[in-house]
This record gives C-alpha cells, sequence and structure tokens, in this order.
C-alpha cells in the first residue's frame, strides 16, 4: 500500500507540474482553489474505483452503490466546473 501511495503522489505532482507549465495563471484577483488539479483528479480516481468496486459487490437496489456512484457523478461534475473556471481566469491554482 505505501507504494501504490507513493505512485499517486508522483502522479499528482507530474499533473501539477503539467497544469504550471501549460494553463496560463491568473493574477490575484481570480479565487484560489483549495486543491490542484492533480489532487483533484486523484479523488476522482479513488472514487471511481470505488463505484466499480460497488457495482461489482453490491445488489443494484444497494443504497451503498447508489450513493458511491452519485458522489462519482459530484466530483466529476466540480471538476468541470473548475476547469472552466480557471480557463476562464475565474480561479486559480494554489502551487505547493
Amino acid at each position: 500500500m505505501i507504494e501504490i501511495g507513493r505512485r499517486r503522489m508522483e502522479l499528482v505532482m507530474a499533473i501539477d507540474d503539467w497544469i504550471v507549465r501549460a494553463v496560463p495563471q491568473q493574477g490575484s484577483g481570480a479565487t484560489l482553489h483549495t486543491e490542484t488539479i492533480g489532487a483533484v483528479i486523484d479523488r476522482l480516481a479513488e472514487a471511481s474505483v470505488r463505484a466499480h468496486h460497488a457495482l461489482m459487490t453490491l445488489d443494484a437496489d444497494d443504497d451503498v452503490l447508489h450513493g458511491a456512484w452519485h458522489h462519482l457523478a459530484e466530483l466529476a461534475d466540480g471538476y468541470d466546473d473548475l476547469v472552466r473556471d480557471v480557463l476562464a481566469g475565474r480561479r486559480r491554482l494554489p502551487t505547493w
């Protein structure tokens, strides 16, 4: 598990490094988001694994299954909104 966690952090950092190079950074007038794009994508990946696991192991009418997919959909919507806001200059990303 330690190796998986380390690799996830490497991927988050690689995504964040790419974003810094590829996306123009906005000035201080844009609202600062609390997470980097890499961190958001990591949360999306984790939620996707949980939703797919629930799909394979739970009954179709199980509330946990529906909750997992609902959570994934909310994260995906939030990611879309974040990307749109960053590209429009309404939001800026933290840098570490």
